[in-house]
């Protein structure tokens, strides 16, 4: 007997950017598939006007119960209609951002879908909306009620997946934000994220802040007071944990399922170099099964319908495998 096919609810996320073109292609594409369903979550109003403008032979139905061969969308009103311009960056459109993503919690919150796919934001857009955000991690924690630093990014492509203790934040904040707590934090969700997406004993490496993690003291004391005591603690606690070793030696282990990064280009730089815009990230330790594209909100095409879509059709079939 097979498995039910997993519903995916898919935030069109920023409304000016491409993130409406590429959920509609990748809904039509899954729509006359075997593979996992979607949602379409956001105004209405803008994805009919690109399913009609990309997908214009499939049906558009208003309904949080996927159907086969259609493009079903859950109507979330925030964008007001003279602020829907593709391209442009403003705070309407940020914060529809974060409304669809709260919408499609909810859907998972009722078991009318098993994961979320976001597609990309705009983090300029949703400040100008007075909103605080570096990132769907820290969103997903507020809108969950967890602690933020308890929700990371699991950054998934090329072969690697990388957890950042740290993110959006410039880098001398996030250095002085480092402790063993969150260095344990996040390669414990790590752990946690890898056996439910079926690896059965995780095998985490964790890079060092400094080169050579330090070397001894060498290059100063951070590991020696930071990223060593979490991984003995790590260790203690049953998670196969091995470092602090230097993040350019450690990345070329094979052997190891995933790696806790320190900041945000020391874990992005390695995915992003081998799996350029196909790569998709994971929200992991905030109680639902979330990713998003790794690319960015492309205003400078926005609209124009020439949006690859492929990233967004990873990500979804990422999160279907999970659970």
């Amino acid at each position: 007997m097979s498995a039910p096919q997993k519903t995916i609810a898919v935030a069109i996320g920023d409304p000016n950017g491409i993130g409406p073109e590429i959920a509609v292609k990748a809904a039509a594409e899954l729509a006359q598939g075997e593979g996992p369903k979607t949602l379409l979550v956001g105004d209405a109003y803008v994805i009919r006007h690109y399913a009609a403008m990309l997908a214009p032979a499939l049906p558009v139905v208003e309904s949080a119960q996927p159907r086969p061969g259609a493009i079903c969308i859950v109507d979330v009103p925030s964008l007001p209609q003279a602020s829907f311009k593709p391209g442009d960056v403003n705070g309407f459109a940020g914060k529809a951002m974060t409304d669809y993503l709260a919408a499609a919690m909810k859907l998972v919150g009722e078991g009318r879908a098993d994961a979320i796919v976001g597609c990309p934001h705009n983090e300029t857009a949703v400040h100008q909306a007075g909103i605080p955000f570096s990132g769907y991690p820290g969103l997903i924690a507020r809108l969950s009620g967890a602690p933020e630093d308890t929700v990371f990014m699991m950054f998934v492509g090329g072969g690697l997946k990388i957890v950042h203790a740290t993110l959006h934040e410039r880098l001398a904040d996030g250095l002085a934000r480092l402790t063993p707590d969150l260095v344990v934090a996040a390669a414990t969700a790590a752990h946690t994220a890898l056996k439910r997406i079926g690896v059965a004993e995780p095998k985490i490496g964790v890079f060092g802040i400094n080169p050579h993690a330090g070397e001894n003291g060498l290059f100063g004391d951070d590991d020696d007071r930071i990223t060593v005591p979490a991984v003995a603690r790590l260790k203690a606690a049953g998670v196969h944990a091995e470092g602090p070793i230097g993040a350019d030696l450690l990345i070329g282990r094979r052997d190891l399922d995933a790696f806790v990064a320190m900041y945000h280009d020391q874990g992005h730089i390695p995915v992003k170099l081998l799996a350029g815009r196909n790569a998709c990230a994971l929200s992991i330790g905030g109680g639902v099964i979330f990713s998003s594209t790794g690319h960015g909100s492309a205003f400078d095409i926005a609209g124009k319908g020439i949006a690859d879509p492929e990233a967004t059709l990873r990500a979804v079939r990422l999160v279907a495998g999970a659970g």
